[in-house]
């Protein structure tokens, strides 16, 4: 959620002024485009400014897909510039309604936590992990940073390990294990004059960022564009230019899987697919002033939609179902190994 772009890189109120732009250009993607024009407001220091754009999508007629992400993310702005009370609120409601999406958990948490509130931090973590987790075969990729937000807090109260945190070193990649990360002696060793030390330390640093910025680039991937059987017949059928793109559906997808892979073979990751629809193919190609019929629009269109949030990450989940809409769990469709 929050652009993973050194500061000194970026104009951040320009950003934000140009993500309001485009999600005015793009209702129905106004709520992802709104959310990023705050994080950049944030970041440029101006937090009021954050606060009015979280309201707007609170106070908005339209139906919004994380109405609980928002409040989290509007309360930990509040607290930043010193509206506690209404933060705690907040968080408080966003606890009693126990929501199903571990973002919101994560962020209220972690404001807990940056205030010192560790026992808090700790109670909600533990919330989430009941809520989220409790007789689930595998943990999914979005309640990682619940399990390791949770063992980091007990580390620092010096609460004894439990399965919860057992099961943070399993789901942990970093080649640095969670106890040496969320060690609270690591600390002292910042302000150590012994270059042995100080290395160390810069090691785990580095192999935590690494971390970080992996889960931070998730949302916006390399995207492959993807069309449904019924759309794809109408693109076709209205701009047969492009049939030599699409000689049919069934190849279409053969060719997606195998790209995903090829990409992802060579190194790239951070993949996803966008879903494509005829209609809003036709608008953004009268934006871009070009005919639908022309291939070379195709992967403008698709890097378009995922920057508007539209990408699905790929490949699925372990368990979940197939992106292309069969229904099929993914290792039974698209996901099953090639002969």
């Amino acid at each position: 959620m929050r652009p993973d772009t050194p500061a000194e890189n970026v104009d951040h109120t320009a950003e934000a002024a140009r993500l309001e732009r485009t999600a005015g250009l793009y209702p129905e993607d106004a709520e992802a485009l709104l959310l990023q024009a705050a994080a950049h407001l944030e970041l440029s220091g101006d937090r009021p400014a954050a606060t009015t754009l979280y309201d707007r999508l609170l106070s908005s007629p339209a139906v919004l897909d994380a109405p609980h992400l928002v409040r989290a993310l509007k309360a930990s702005n509040l607290w930043e510039y010193g509206h506690e009370a209404e933060a705690r609120a907040i968080i408080d409601g966003i606890r009693a309604a126990a929501p199903r999406d571990p973002a919101p958990w994560v962020i209220v948490a972690e404001s807990l936590e940056s205030h010192d509130e560790l026992e808090a931090a700790e109670a909600t973590f533990t919330e989430a992990a009941r809520l989220l987790l409790t007789d689930v075969p595998e943990p999914p990729y979005a309640t990682h940073p619940v399990l390791f937000g949770r063992h980091r807090v007990r580390r620092m109260l010096g609460a004894p390990h439990d399965d919860w945190d057992a099961l943070a070193d399993v789901v942990n990649t970093s080649p640095v294990s969670l106890d040496e990360l969320h060690d609270p002696k690591r600390v002292w060793s910042l302000g150590s004059e012994n270059p042995a030390e100080l290395e160390a330390e810069i090691s785990r640093l580095r192999a935590e960022l690494g971390t970080f910025r992996e889960a931070l680039s998730r949302p916006f991937p390399v995207a492959v564009l993807h069309w449904p059987a019924g759309e794809l017949a109408e693109l076709v059928s209205a701009y047969p230019t492009l049939a030599d793109e699409y000689p049919s559906h069934e190849t279409h997808l053969a060719v997606i899987e195998a790209s995903l892979r090829e990409l992802s073979a060579s190194g790239t990751g951070n993949l996803g697919i966008v879903t494509g629809t005829v209609p809003s193919y036709e608008a953004f190609a009268a934006s871009e002033g070009t005919s639908p019929g022309d291939p070379d629009l195709l992967p403008q269109y698709a890097t378009t939609l995922a920057a508007r949030g539209r990408a699905a990450a790929w490949p699925p989940e372990r368990g979940g179902a197939c992106w292309c809409g069969s229904g099929v769990g993914y290792g039974g469709c698209h996901g099953a190994p090639v002969a």
